[in-house]
């Protein structure tokens, strides 16, 4: 895939003259690994210079685009790309985690409670707190706040019931007060137990995503290296 980005540059540079005036097609590639994605001004011009030079491109390589996973889309309707979705709304754009990110951490949530239902709250905590943690710092970047809200809730949410089938002879106040508790401004933190190294019980308490600061982007300078003091 090296070299496309070059190609894609020359071919359409930032300006061009059109006849009397200069036009901005306003191409722009972002690629990571095999996964890309080439802006254009119009439907028209990604459609019938764009794609088929992306495509000539891949076929002096052996490869061809996935019909499946190509699209031509106005950037208002949105597409999703590396688990963000990106559209924009008013002229300003937004990047959100996608609903397929969404339902995926869910999904690895939901299947360690199910393969940990005899476990220990601790034990349980020690295998969700990365997966949490992991996937809020990738999409803490993004207008994530709300979103890392709706996840936490479900997640809870999921906890409470995987509580409650532990103990269906207990109450629900008993089964709250064995596995939630209120840690500083915190309320409903999931919390157990485990052994440190020296065999000594140490609480640990399940990661807030909604706890995460938000934290936009740097981007980096395509001249920087680590060589250069400023």
């Amino acid at each position: 895939m090296d070299g496309l980005e070059t190609r894609v540059r020359t071919a359409f540079p930032r300006k061009v003259w059109n006849g009397y005036k200069q036009v901005c097609p306003k191409v722009n590639f972002i690629r990571l690994a095999d996964d890309f994605v080439i802006t254009g001004a119009t439907q028209a011009l990604l459609e019938a210079e764009v794609k088929p030079l992306v495509e000539a491109f891949l076929k002096e390589r052996g490869l061809e685009l996935s019909a499946e996973k190509t699209v031509i889309t106005p950037i208002a309707d949105g597409f999703d790309f590396l688990g963000q979705n990106l559209r924009t709304c008013n002229g300003k754009l937004l990047i959100k985690p996608s609903a397929k990110s969404i339902k995926t951490v869910l999904r690895k949530v939901r299947t360690v409670m199910k393969d940990n239902k005899g476990a220990a709250a601790g034990h349980l905590i020690y295998q969700l707190n990365p997966i949490i943690r992991g996937w809020a710092m990738y999409h803490r970047h993004a207008v994530s706040a709300k979103v890392f809200e709706s996840v936490e809730h479900a997640i809870l949410q999921a906890l409470w019931r995987w509580a409650k089938r532990r103990h269906p002879n207990k109450g629900l106040r008993w089964v709250n007060a064995r596995y939630f508790h209120a840690i500083g401004d915190r309320n409903w933190v999931f919390s157990g137990e485990v052994r440190d190294p020296k065999g000594k019980r140490q609480a640990v308490h399940l990661c807030s995503a909604h706890r995460l600061p938000i934290t936009r982007h740097t981007k980096i300078k395509g001249a920087a290296h680590p060589y250069n003091p400023q």
